[in-house]
């Protein structure tokens, strides 16, 4: 059994494979799933796990070089916003539509519990070197 990182063995499996700028999402419980695009559903109840407790965990495992949010985040949900910018540079901004649209091409979609507006993220892996 792992000590440490990310214990979800479905998780711990896909980020092993992720390469320099592979893709993924955080997303609330809202954000629409595209076909065939892989996810992992973490929500047990509204708010739970929240958007902030699952970023936190795969800040600490995975190498994240790019960010890409909905631009709407801004002016609906300052304070994920305000939370994604502490911990967080090189942060692109998109419309919400564009948002949905690039989801077609993360290789997990990991969805929360989380019920505020626009807690969505799009991690693009780097390299350790």
């Amino acid at each position: 059994m792992k000590k440490h990182g990310i214990l979800n063995r479905d998780l711990a499996g896909i980020f092993a494979k992720l390469g320099h700028t592979d893709q993924i999402v955080i997303a609330d419980c809202g954000l629409p799933i595209p076909e065939g695009v892989p996810y992992v559903d973490l929500a047990y109840k509204l708010g739970e796990p929240s958007f902030e407790a699952i970023l936190e965990a795969i800040l600490a495992d995975l190498v994240v070089e790019k960010v890409i949010i909905a631009e709407e985040i801004m002016e609906h949900n300052k304070d994920i916003y305000s939370l994604i910018h502490e911990q967080l540079t090189n942060t692109e901004q998109v419309s919400h539509e564009q948002f949905k649209q690039l989801t077609k091409q993360a290789k997990v979609i990991i969805r929360t519990g989380e019920t505020t507006p626009y807690a969505n993220i799009i991690l693009q892996s780097g390299v350790i070197f």
